[in-house]
């Protein structure tokens, strides 16, 4: 029996079919980040995973605990950052 760990060096190869457009887009941003178009596609598909995989994680919690919890969701926020947030200029407006 082989066992697997995350030191393990063996690689495989995943081929894609993509879009001329996205394939620019990939290539684009690999460079902003100084990565190769592989590099910046497995470490996106790696935190995407993830991401995904986490979204299945159940919590639970007491009674008690979950009240606060909502009762901590239901209050505005009032804070003097949260107001100059929201005043602030957004990026896609002009």
């Amino acid at each position: 029996m082989t066992s697997k760990n995350a030191t393990d060096t063996h690689t495989r190869a995943v081929n894609l079919r993509v879009r001329e457009d996205v394939r620019v887009l990939i290539d684009r941003a690999a460079k902003a980040h100084g990565k190769t178009r592989s590099d910046f596609m497995i470490d996106a598909s790696r935190r995407a995973a993830e991401d995904a995989l986490l979204d299945q994680t159940l919590v639970r919690v007491d009674p008690d605990s979950y009240k606060h919890y909502l009762d901590v969701l239901d209050q505005p926020p009032s804070s003097e950052g949260f107001e100059r947030l929201m005043n602030a200029p957004k990026p896609w407006q002009p």
